[in-house]
């Protein structure tokens, strides 16, 4: 029997109906938002039969998996409600908000029997796992330096001054997991400590947002990383911007629509200078209609791990401990920039 699939969050959460729809194994039998006229018309739309305008209607309904893609502040509150109820829970970014929050994701995860997966799509984007297979195979030695960044202007996403939306308020250095998130899981690191500087608002006064954020962190394996975010700085195309040091070569991500990934490594001969590397965010032998989660081809891999692991009963691709390692950084560093830029140290809540 295909495994039932509940949508939770219709913005974001289109792209992982388009996902599942295309699988054989699964079902997507509900959806949910808040906004029940889009419920409505979504589940019209793809031929769904059930839709809620309550998230807890969704839970009692109770499909095999759930997939959280509800404002990111809820995305806890939300997950820990469907796996005490036995749901697999496939959870957007970021994993929680607060530290007391990722205690209770790791209680809720721990007592319940069903799957808690970390949507963390950057992990599955093509050049990024050619990236970790050059990572994890020794092919820059020892990496002891990298910075990650990523800049989205997202005002259009912020909804009016009188209403605005979850990402005026967020911290941008929270949302950290999607570039910090990958390079963590290819060094099989965790950071333990955390420094942050914030530029305050400038850019648009309406808001009263936080420009940018910046997070110094430093590793248990001894590895320092330069981090910043921003959802409202004047700059296109969106940057995820990334560059590895290491003992026996770099890696560089491209920094605008016409640079190249670029490396240096000392392993291949008379290389002294930057190759690029032909590579994007697509899978090249993905099949035709991979991309329809709306990331090139990671969100097609993504659902076809999470859904290989329930099957099979074998641990999620990015378990619960990860998912807070990639996101408890941002939380501190956020609250050293509140307090003076004095270090914080970042927990680790195994076993919390």
């Amino acid at each position: 029997m295909p495994l039932t699939v509940g949508v939770a969050g219709l913005h974001r959460g289109r792209g992982h109906i388009n996902v599942f729809a295309q699988r054989d194994d699964c079902r997507v039998v509900a959806v949910c938002d808040i906004d029940g006229r889009l419920a409505q018309a979504v589940a019209e739309e793809y031929d769904i039969p059930h839709y809620f305008d309550s998230y807890e209607a969704l839970v009692d309904f109770g499909p095999d998996i759930i997939v959280v893609a509800t404002p990111a502040p809820l995305h806890a509150e939300h997950c820990i409600v469907a796996l005490d109820a036995g749901i697999n829970v496939l959870s957007e970014v970021p994993a929680v908000t607060s530290i007391e929050e990722g205690r209770r994701l790791v209680q809720a995860v721990e007592r319940s029997s069903a799957k808690y997966s970390f949507g963390e799509n950057m992990c599955y984007v093509a050049y990024m796992q050619t990236y970790e297979h050059l990572v994890r195979s020794g092919q820059l030695g020892k990496v002891y330096y990298a910075e990650c960044e990523y800049v989205h202007d997202c005002r259009y996403l912020f909804g009016t001054p009188e209403h605005p939306t979850w990402r005026v308020s967020m911290p941008p250095v929270c949302y950290c997991t999607h570039d910090l998130g990958p390079l963590l899981r290819w060094l099989d690191d965790r950071v333990v400590r955390a420094v942050g500087m914030s530029s305050g608002s400038n850019v648009d006064p309406r808001w009263d947002c936080i420009d940018l954020e910046v997070g110094l962190f430093y590793t248990l394996k001894g590895t320092i990383i330069k981090f910043l975010a921003s959802f409202c700085t004047v700059r296109e195309p969106v940057l995820h911007g990334m560059v590895l040091y290491g003992t026996e070569g770099i890696l560089e991500a491209p920094r605008c629509g016409w640079d190249k990934h670029k490396a240096i490594l000392a392993g291949i001969p008379h290389c002294h200078d930057m190759i690029a590397l032909p590579i994007d965010w697509t899978h090249p032998r993905a099949p035709g209609d991979a991309t329809a989660g709306g990331h090139g081809t990671a969100e097609y891999y993504m659902v076809q791990d999470f859904v290989r692991c329930i099957k099979d009963d074998t641990p999620p691709p990015i378990d619960v401990y990860m998912a807070l390692d990639m996101t408890l950084p941002g939380i501190c560093a956020h609250q050293s920039a509140v307090q003076g830029s004095q270090p914080v140290e970042v927990p680790d809540l195994r076993g919390s």
